[in-house]
């Protein structure tokens, strides 16, 4: 209370100063103004008077125990004084302070230019003495306001019914104040980290504008190198004939000129590999039509047919298409079906102009980028790392990937590796004592493992007998699964990349039980129609016109997509995409199998969209994967396209279908019971009916034989 009536004297004595410092004289404008117009008989105004400011009086604050006095003389009356009289005392006050000392108050009128500025002065005194009695008033509503609260704080108190409880009210309020306090000092606490954070970006924005600023310089370094040696090919070019500069060999310049011109053949060929394929796809399509007649007919067939032999005629060519490629797999798949050997010709023209294509412009950069990386570092000491992340995804070349996945699958499987070194070793002198269960499926599968591959042609090759062998031995080392078909084809895959039998056990085994969620390969195979649940929910976020063209034709997506989850795409994509996307899952786990998949259905979204017919779109969606041959592009719309996929999300969608396809299990088993109990109760009661009859039948035979008798 005592620090509102300071602050109420403080503000009286500020108001009453600047009263002081208010200059008297009216401006000459306001006063013409207010003058009011003479009439015409009247003579003219005298023109105005300048008027001099009275003296300034100097007003002495009145102290804080004035008011303080008049208050105790106040309470000590018993404040029967009215509030009127109290505002008449300070208006008095008022008036008497702000009157001049030296001023003597006459009864003669002054003119009527002094008049006039004289009341103008009262009138700008009064507005500023009611702007400070408004202000007046509000410190007063504060200090009621505050004399109020502290009223019923104390009251509350005092109206406790004992000590105990007054002291828990003192307690109460300190557990508010250390509660507040534990606040604050959160509050500073994150706001430290938040500068530590900050101050940390900082640092790192430095060394990225430093980074950035050495890759300009080397940029600029290499630009004006490319510029000296296209200056040196252009003056070559232009004078063959001429001495080579000393700064360029002959060998160099040879060397130089037969690249570019393979080069530009790479580019013609990819051109007209291009070209071919466009011509086929025309013929296709004629091929398709229902307006030609039959001599068009005809001519389209032989035209097709043309096509397909013309490798055949060509006895030469600047880069032939191997049959196999470095995996032993085919490059153009053998079809017996016309229409299908035609698609296969297709797509073979398309992934060799790709190959030409990106052989110079994509393959030999990433391959500097590979041989850069690992230079620096041997690939025992290789880190998980944005900057791998970035090279897998790109894909691993060939030189580069069996050593890079050997890395992953021994750092996945190192748990298991140090706990017993010795493993497959043991388990393959455990097959040779004994034989599994799943012996006999293991073996009639394995003629069924990549048929397009030339190591896995032949039932007794050497692949096949090694698959056989890893196939066992994960049989006995995990006896949950013992053996689920589709584990041929994983175990293939490494075996053809790693090479080395316990390498593809090992891979094997990262990816059935470390990589792959628990219960995808059991015998329910819970895990992985979970996930077709989980996928159905990335397809319809991601693509919903394709989702609601496939709920328009009743198709069930899950009938094709199962089992590129269940074998990760292995037979289903060409092998040079299909080797990428395993490096990429290997390296990061089932997330990418997702990715790719939603990319496979965006690569071809529109191709879908056009067909109208169930049967014709479950034969397209059987085949389109094979027809992709643009790896990059994929490869584009699976890491950049299906953006934001974040993996905890894939793990909350997880457990809430597992959750769900459980419950149904269960269920399914139930109603299973069930229906076996009754099946049984019906077998007794069959039983009995029979038995009743064989009765019924006994007697009537020896009724019939004794009445014969």
């Amino acid at each position: 209370m005592l620090y509102w009536l300071q602050q109420l004297q403080i503000k009286r004595w500020q108001h009453n100063t600047s009263l002081v410092k208010i200059p008297a004289e009216p401006s000459t404008t306001s006063t013409q103004l207010c003058q009011l117009p003479s009439a015409p008989w009247e003579a003219p105004p005298a023109p105005p008077v300048p008027l001099t400011p009275p003296a300034p009086t100097v007003l002495s604050a009145p102290s804080v125990s004035s008011v303080t006095n008049e208050s105790a003389q106040e309470a000590k009356t018993g404040g029967k004084s009215s509030p009127s009289s109290s505002m008449n005392k300070r208006e008095k006050k008022m008036t008497s302070s702000l009157q001049p000392s030296g001023e003597k108050v006459s009864g003669k009128e002054g003119s009527p230019v002094d008049k006039l500025s004289r009341l103008q002065h009262e009138v700008f005194t009064l507005t500023e003495e009611l702007k400070s009695q408004k202000e007046l008033v509000r410190l007063l509503h504060k200090a009621l306001e505050a004399a109020q609260q502290e009223k019923r704080t104390s009251k509350r108190f005092l109206s406790a019914a004992g000590e105990q409880e007054r002291l828990e009210l003192v307690r109460h309020k300190e557990r508010c104040i250390t509660d507040l306090d534990g606040r604050l000092e959160a509050l500073l606490k994150d706001k430290e980290e938040l500068e530590q954070r900050l101050a940390m970006q900082d640092c790192q924005v430095n060394e990225l504008q430093q980074h950035v600023q050495l890759m300009m310089e080397k940029n600029n370094a290499k630009q004006e190198v490319i510029l000296k040696l296209s200056e040196q090919v252009a003056a070559c070019m232009a004078d063959p004939q001429r001495t080579v500069a000393n700064s360029m060999g002959t060998e160099t310049f040879c060397r130089l000129q037969e690249k570019i011109e393979n080069l530009k053949c790479a580019y013609l060929e990819a051109k007209n590999c291009q070209i071919e394929s466009k011509y086929l796809v025309v013929l296709r399509r004629l091929q398709e039509s229902k307006g030609l007649d039959s001599s068009q007919q005809e001519m389209v067939e032989r035209l097709i047919e043309d096509s397909l032999q013309g490798d055949k005629k060509d006895g030469f060519k600047l880069n032939p298409v191997s049959e196999y490629d470095d995996y032993g797999f085919k490059t153009i798949p053998d079809y017996e079906v016309e229409d299908v050997k035609l698609l296969a010709k297709i797509q073979a023209l398309e992934i060799r102009s790709n190959n030409l294509r990106n052989n110079e412009m994509v393959d030999k950069p990433l391959r500097t980028r590979w041989a850069n990386y690992l230079a620096s570092r041997p690939l025992d000491q290789l880190a998980p790392s944005p900057e791998l992340k970035g090279l897998i995804r790109c894909g691993i070349p060939v030189e580069y990937r069996e050593q890079v996945w050997r890395w992953i699958v021994r750092t996945r499987t190192q748990v298991s590796r140090k706990w017993n070194p010795n493993c497959y070793q043991e388990l393959r002198k455990h097959c040779e004592v004994s034989e599994h269960l799943a012996s006999r499926q293991i073996r009639l599968d394995l003629h069924r493992t990549l048929t397009s591959n030339k190591h896995f042609s032949s039932p007794t090759s050497d692949a096949v007998q090694k698959l056989q062998r890893i196939l066992l031995a994960f049989s006995w080392q995990n006896p949950t699964i013992g053996y689920c078909q589709g584990l041929n084809r994983l175990a293939a895959i490494a075996l053809l990349v790693l090479k080395g039998e316990e390498d593809a056990f090992w891979c094997l085994v990262a990816v059935v039980e470390i990589i792959m969620p628990q219960d995808y390969y059991s015998k329910t195979l819970t895990a992985s129609q979970a996930d077709q649940r989980v996928f159905r929910d990335f397809l319809a976020e991601k693509m919903p016109r394709l989702m609601a063209h496939f709920k328009e034709h009743s198709i069930d997506h899950s009938l094709i997509t199962f089992n590129w989850f269940l074998v990760v795409f292995v037979e289903s994509l060409v092998s040079d995409i299909l080797l990428r996307a395993w490096d990429a899952f290997l390296y990061e786990g089932t997330k990418v199998i997702f990715r790719y998949a939603l990319a496979l259905f965006k690569y071809n979204e529109e191709d879908i969209l056009k067909i109208h017919d169930n049967l014709e779109i479950y034969q397209y969606l059987r085949f389109f994967t094979k027809t992709i041959s643009d790896g990059r592009k994929l490869m584009t719309i699976a890491f950049n396209d299906m953006n934001p996929f974040p993996m905890k999300l894939l793990k909350n969608r997880r457990e809430f279908h597992m959750e769900r396809l459980t419950a149904e299990l269960l269920e399914l088993e139930r109603i299973q019971e069930e229906f076996v109990k009754e099946q049984q109760v019906e077998r007794k009661d069959k039983d009995l009916d029979t038995a009743v009859n064989e009765d019924e039948e006994v007697i009537q035979t020896a009724v019939s034989l004794h009445h014969t008798s």
